[in-house]
């Protein structure tokens, strides 16, 4: 059974919106939701799908997992293995340390959760696990691998499209079908969640501590790099910092005079991000990736995906963006 990878043909490029320095209102728009990083909100990983909704024992078609996602190292990747020969098992092969890798693990976790226990994911960080990495022969992370019945089956490397990704899982759920795999995996005594994840972080924010708030949320990635909320915490309090001491007229005037200026736009998309405007500070930074090169564009993408972590990468002005960056980097 084979699963190609997956290319991306997008093509094209973005196209430029300059509302604000024409003196024109920008139309009113969906807000960014930080009512998670005040303390009032949970995310969209709170709550458990059907595969997890608790019962005292599996049914005859379920397999008992310790959760969808969940870590695997070089002591328990045979259990893994096995693990395969009932359901499959999706396999990403990441560094803690690599932007790619952080970006796709709150997706992959996701689309896992969506799939109502038909796949599992298991984190190989190659850090602590080399040896996982050499019998993969991994030469770039992050790796995704699917493993059925024990066959490992390559997905992809690096970041690709959430929609492409779903595909692939669909084909994964086929090839397990056809392989004689019809199990699906069953979480013990999981409950849906109630009240606030991260609680000493949003005490910390109530409290106006963004260095707590931050640091809180960062060890909780430490714990769990699949942990979305937590990575989404971080990027809002960044926001919060670079936003709380600037004056918008400012900042908007200083993007007025000066279009090209990088550190302006950047000033801009974030107060625009903040107030609600987010399909403009994503247009902002994108048609200027369009036109910029070296340190200029790898400094307006990264603080773009940024942004993309403050808004939720479920987001659909997001996902619509994503799309759109690819097109003005390739």
């Amino acid at each position: 059974m084979t699963i190609p990878q997956q290319p991306d043909h997008t093509g094209g490029g973005p196209q430029a919106s300059a509302q604000h320095e024409q003196g024109q209102q920008p139309a009113q728009q969906e807000g960014l939701d930080l009512s998670a990083v005040r303390g009032h909100g949970t995310s969209a990983g709170s709550t458990p799908s059907s595969a997890e909704q608790s019962s005292e024992t599996p049914g005859p078609n379920q397999v008992e997992v310790p959760a969808l996602a969940f870590e695997v190292n070089e002591q328990t990747f045979e259990s893994a293995a096995r693990l395969s020969m009932e359901l499959p098992v999706v396999l990403v092969l990441y560094s803690g340390q690599q932007p790619d890798s952080q970006q796709i693990l709150p997706v992959l976790q996701k689309i896992v959760e969506d799939q109502a226990g038909r796949a599992v994911l298991g984190l190989v960080d190659v850090a602590t696990s080399p040896a996982i990495q050499q019998a993969f022969q991994v030469q770039a992370l992050p790796t995704v691998v699917a493993v059925i019945k024990g066959q490992p089956v390559p997905l992809f490397q690096g970041v690709q499209p959430e929609a492409q990704i779903r595909q692939l899982f669909d084909q994964i759920a086929q090839a397990a079908a056809q392989a004689g795999l019809h199990k699906t995996a069953w979480v013990k005594g999981t409950q849906a969640q109630e009240g606030p994840r991260h609680p000493e972080a949003l005490e910390a924010l109530e409290a106006g501590d963004l260095d707590r708030a931050e640091q809180a949320y960062k060890d909780a990635l430490a714990e769990s790099p699949a942990d979305a909320e937590a990575k989404a915490g971080i990027a809002r309090v960044g926001l919060l910092r670079r936003t709380r001491d600037k004056d918008l007229a400012a900042v908007r005037q200083a993007a007025a005079d000066n279009p090209t200026s990088v550190d302006a736009a950047i000033d801009c998309a974030d107060l625009d991000v903040a107030g609600g405007h987010v399909e403009d500070a994503f247009t902002r930074l994108i048609t200027l990736i369009g036109t910029t090169a070296g340190d200029d564009r790898e400094k307006l993408r990264l603080h773009l995906l940024d942004l993309f972590d403050a808004v939720g990468a479920e987001d659909a002005r997001v996902v619509k963006a994503r799309g759109r960056l690819m097109r003005a980097l390739f």
